[in-house]
């Protein structure tokens, strides 16, 4: 089981910038694509940015310009920089990480999450 452990969270003024981060724990099962969701009370969870080990990224619509996504992989750490935040991205983000190879199924993994809070 690979533990994320994330950091960043908080709160911030519309308009200003948080960074997430998030490192996943050593694993023998390679770790494929890294990323982050996030969901607010009553609904579902949500895609917020996804990049794989090759550094392609898939970024939601509502914050494609605002939000940047990278990881390393030498240290299991994805990042989200988030600028130009907006009220309606108050939410709890979620930490993710999809394991898997030729020799194991894919498994998702998730953070406890981090709440976000854009104040107006």
């Amino acid at each position: 089981q690979v533990q994320l452990v994330e950091s960043g969270g908080g709160l911030v003024q519309a308009g200003g910038s948080l960074t997430l981060s998030c490192t996943a724990s050593e694993s023998v099962v390679p770790i494929n694509d890294m990323g982050w969701y996030r969901q607010t009370p009553g609904k579902q969870r949500e895609l917020v940015a996804r990049i794989n080990r090759s550094g392609s990224t898939n970024l939601a619509d509502s914050v494609k310009g605002r939000f940047t996504i990278s990881r390393d992989n030498t240290q299991n750490t994805v990042t989200l920089q988030m600028n130009g935040l907006k009220p309606e991205y108050t939410a709890v983000y979620y930490c993710y990480a999809q394991t898997g190879g030729v020799s194991w199924y894919p498994y998702d993994h998730w953070g406890q999450g981090t709440q976000v809070t854009v104040s107006s």
